[in-house]
């Protein structure tokens, strides 16, 4: 897989995702009062000293799955190539990818560092799909995150894209998922997935 610099800095910004994460509470609320409402909690899990690693992880992983809707996600990281899959494959894939962005974001969000986040505005993008723009302000820059969302059958707002200083997580995995099958089977992928979550796991 190419682009690891990219992917170094996606990494890191998906961490710190989860500052702004979870269902939304109230149908009514906007996305950036749902995203504002739902820092506290996930800071609340980072800066208690009580808990343990492992029960931070379980939390961390909750909210992860609360915020992302994983079925969307992995259609836009796939694109075009979600079609080739068939049924079979499509529900291996699914939390196989999941594992891999949990523990990603996991090892990283643990790292935080009591960054400041600044909540610009919205901006639709069509339908039901919005860009919540915010910034992480550090000790010595300040990095924009736009945060991309859409309104669920139910109502929630719910994650199906990050975008930190123009390049977006999804476009970073379909070039990545892009490369793998115009030279490979789904099964292919399907198994670097699986290798991926072993060697997360050792």
């Amino acid at each position: 897989m190419t682009g690891m610099k990219t992917m170094k800095r996606l990494v890191v910004v998906l961490s710190l995702l989860l500052l702004v994460s979870g269902p939304a509470t109230a149908q009514a609320a906007t996305p950036l009062e749902t995203v504002r409402a739902e820092v506290n909690k996930v800071l609340e899990v980072l800066r208690n000293k009580s808990l343990k690693e492992e029960v931070k992880r379980e939390k961390l992983r909750v909210i992860y799955n609360e915020m992302f809707d994983q079925e969307e996600l992995s259609k836009w990281c796939l694109g075009r190539n979600w079609n080739k899959l068939s049924e079979a494959q499509r529900k291996e894939f699914l939390p196989l990818f999941q594992q891999v962005l949990e523990k990603t974001y996991g090892d990283r969000i643990l790292a935080y560092s009591d960054e400041k986040i600044v909540f610009d505005k919205e901006v639709p993008i069509t339908g039901n799909r919005v860009e919540v723009q915010t910034r992480a302000v550090t000790k010595s820059k300040e990095i924009p995150m736009h945060y991309r969302v859409f309104k669920d059958k139910g109502g929630t707002w719910r994650c199906y894209d990050i975008v930190v200083e123009n390049v977006s997580l999804v476009m970073n995995y379909r070039s990545q998922f892009n490369e793998i099958l115009a030279k490979n089977s789904p099964d292919e992928l399907i198994n670097i997935l699986r290798k991926k979550v072993k060697d997360q796991k050792s």
